[in-house]
């Protein structure tokens, strides 16, 4: 921990550094459980019914969480997780793809979206014990 907090290359809060190691920790136990941690994630996938018709900036701007969110980062509080509000939850969902906010008439809506209908999501399986 000294020397991590020292490091001038990451973010030097003691919380945070200490949640990274417990999360760490916690994801080794959802590999063991669900397989992989992408399974484990895009089981929390919104279902198109669930997510804005025509997503614009206005829309967007009023999405700072979803139910989707909201459930993975309740979810993962269960499992011992920390720092995973339901916002931060929503920004990874979107970095990682499991939603396309690319707003209507962006250039790269079309391209993710294809991505995404291409994408063979991964099935949870439980690890041999």
């Amino acid at each position: 921990m000294a020397r991590l907090l020292k490091d001038a290359g990451i973010v030097r809060h003691r919380g945070k550094i200490e949640s990274t190691v417990n999360n760490a920790r916690r994801a080794r136990e959802l590999v063991d459980e669900k397989g992989s941690l992408a399974a484990f994630f895009w089981s929390f996938e919104p279902a198109p019914s669930d997510r804005p018709r025509h997503l614009t900036w206005p829309v967007l701007l009023t999405m700072s969480t979803t139910p989707a969110s909201a459930a993975l980062s309740r979810d993962l509080k269960r499992r011992g997780w920390t720092f995973v509000g339901p916002t931060t939850i929503y920004a990874f969902m979107q970095a990682m793809g499991l939603v396309n906010d690319h707003v209507e008439g962006c250039a790269v809506r079309e391209r993710a979206e294809e991505a995404r209908a291409r994408f063979r999501r991964p099935v949870p399986f439980r690890a041999a014990r």
